[in-house]
């Protein structure tokens, strides 16, 4: 049996917060807040890192799909559907 190819998670960040955090479903989308400014892809880079360690899977995983320079991004999260992504965040909460 082969490991899906990975979902497509559409994800809204909200940069120069006060911590990394996922803050949970809006919708079909995921809401993260991260620290670092949207300069350099630093907050690119600290979402990735921060989906990774949410859904269990190495960071090599988490690939931007579209939305570099904006709030709203698209990110493919290697190995998961969207219901184990789904599963996974509501078991973290429960």
């Amino acid at each position: 049996m082969t490991k899906p190819a990975g979902a497509l998670l559409s994800v809204r960040v909200t940069p120069r917060a006060g911590r990394n955090e996922v803050v949970g479903w809006q919708g079909p989308a995921l809401h993260v807040r991260v620290t670092p400014a949207p300069e350099a892809g630093a907050a690119n880079r600290a979402v990735s890192s921060l989906l990774a360690e949410a859904f269990g899977v190495p960071r090599s995983a988490v690939l931007l799909v579209r939305g570099a320079r904006a709030r709203q991004k698209l990110f493919r999260v290697g190995g998961r559907s969207l219901a184990e992504l789904r599963a996974r965040l509501h078991g973290a909460r429960a």
